[in-house]
């Protein structure tokens, strides 16, 4: 079960975050909190984000623009990150033979 934060709670949790930014962060497709009948809810990944995005905007003043461009290359980093574990599972769950096949053809392609 995943800990879902109201708009205020959030505003809370990331002490750094205004309303103002909040809003225009969601406007912009940066953040995508759950729509509920209550209002906005933010998951705990929501609340990464927004620190990431707050951290980004302090070190390098981005606007919305470059933010949606770096958000967009760290998730396709974490999901090319997750297939590679699985591929990695995969692999390992393979029979020894298979195994060393794969360890010698990446071995020769240095």
């Amino acid at each position: 079960m995943s800990l879902l934060y109201t708009e205020e709670e959030i505003l809370g949790s990331v002490g750094r975050l205004s309303r103002r930014q909040l809003t225009v962060w969601v406007d912009a497709d940066l953040v995508r909190p759950t729509v509920s009948e209550q209002g906005p809810r933010f998951s705990q990944m929501d609340c990464a984000r927004l620190e990431l995005i707050c951290d980004l905007c302090e070190a390098f003043d981005m606007d919305e623009e470059a933010l949606a461009m770096v958000l967009s290359l760290i998730d396709q980093l974490h999901a090319v990150r997750a297939e590679l574990r699985s591929l990695a599972k995969v692999i390992d769950d393979a029979p020894d033979d298979v195994r060393g096949r794969i360890a010698s053809a990446l071995i020769g392609k240095d």
